[in-house]
């Protein structure tokens, strides 16, 4: 999910919604809903994954390209205000289909067995992640904003997002995921959500080769000659004190080394606009019950042995937010509904939070399982 917009979809998706074509070699799909940041609603999530079983076994086509349209994202992610509206109204069932058609999408790209090409190309949050981050060629421009914002609803990352935040450097999985910090093209390259850099004004002669240019070698080689080196990424320079307290053991002593790191520095390096003050600021705005859950979350899924695994663990903790915890609804109704930036989280504070405040997310099991 994100938070990126206020935007809304529908159950069922016209076909405009998602453009559907081939283009010489490539199978060619195009979220198409620029006006809605290209959020994804289960009908699009349909469109996707119908497009990629027709061309499982197409010999025709070598590659799969994915894209959003508009200058402004590939993808703002699922529709929250649709999510709020289903857990208000107690129609949990079309919660849970959601979830578990997107997950099956995130890992049909994952597994698929012709090579993906994904751009992500301007913002990229929550649901949009789960299209590009997992796509086995992933590119970036210097207008990506690549982000996996949950908490900052009092929610936690899915999308196979943890399998991704688990394997970056250091404890920037960590910092990304409590924070629901912003990555640029070059952050996105450091931390491993992506694997080149193109300009996006070569975006489109990028598309034309795939799709036309015979290459023994396979699409990464045809990528290269478009990859650049963007500006340097902030983040290892930030690296020592990051490293240093989200590597604690609970989201409150994360604070409290942030606090000790802030008041001994001479002024340390910022990482995505944040310094140790300001993150510790931010953390104790935030839902604490999701930032436990969302830590732990992190640290299960850098453990785990799949994607597949990573997002089952997902699923437990998004479903037990939707049925037991009242953070998620409040905090989307605080900032999309009605947009007060007041949310009054449950607890309120960290001081407040049970030691086992993530347990019950840990533990939760899924009247409907993921897998079939």
């Amino acid at each position: 999910m994100s938070t990126a917009e206020d935007v809304q979809g529908s159950a069922v998706a016209t076909a405009e919604e998602v453009l559907v074509r081939t283009e010489g070699a490539l199978g060619r799909i195009t979220l198409n809903r620029p006006r809605a940041l290209n959020a994804l609603s289960v009908g699009m999530i349909r469109l996707v994954q119908a497009a990629l079983d027709a061309w499982r076994e197409d010999s025709d086509i070598e590659i799969v390209f994915v894209d959003g349209a508009g200058e402004r994202g590939l993808c703002a992610g699922g529709d929250v205000r649709e999510l709020h509206a289903q857990i208000v109204s107690g129609r949990s069932a079309q919660t849970v289909e959601f979830f578990r058609e997107e997950y099956a999408m995130n890992a049909a790209l994952a597994e698929f067995p012709k090579p993906v090409v994904a751009i992500a190309d301007g913002i990229t949050m929550g649901g949009g992640v789960g299209v590009a981050g997992h796509a086995a060629i992933r590119i970036v421009t210097e207008r990506s904003q690549l982000a996996m914002p949950e908490t900052r609803i009092g929610f936690t990352p899915d999308v196979g997002g943890t399998w991704l935040l688990g394997r970056a450097p250091g404890r920037l999985g960590e910092f990304f995921a409590l924070t629901g910090a912003s990555m640029s093209g070059a952050d996105a390259l450091y931390t491993g959500f992506a694997d080149f850099f193109v300009p996006s004004e070569r975006l489109e002669a990028l598309r034309e080769a795939l799709a036309h240019r015979a290459d023994p070698t396979g699409p990464s080689e045809i990528v290269m000659l478009f990859d650049e080196t963007p500006d340097p990424s902030t983040l290892p320079a930030a690296r020592a004190w990051i490293d240093e307290a989200f590597s604690a053991g609970t989201v409150s002593e994360i604070v409290d080394r942030l606090r000790a790191i802030a008041s001994s520095s001479d002024g340390a390096d910022s990482a995505a606009g944040l310094t140790p003050a300001a993150t510790a600021d931010l953390l104790e705005s935030l839902a604490p019950t999701a930032l436990a859950v969302t830590l732990e979350a992190v640290r299960e899924a850098r453990a785990a042995a799949s994607l597949r695994d990573a997002l089952a663990g997902e699923y437990r903790r998004v479903l037990w937010f939707v049925n037991h915890h009242p953070d998620l609804v409040e905090g989307i109704r605080a900032q999309l509904v009605d947009k007060d930036r007041d949310p009054h989280w449950d607890p309120q504070t960290l001081a407040d939070l049970a030691p086992d405040a993530a347990a019950g997310a840990r533990d939760f099991v899924p009247s409907v399982p993921l897998w079939a």
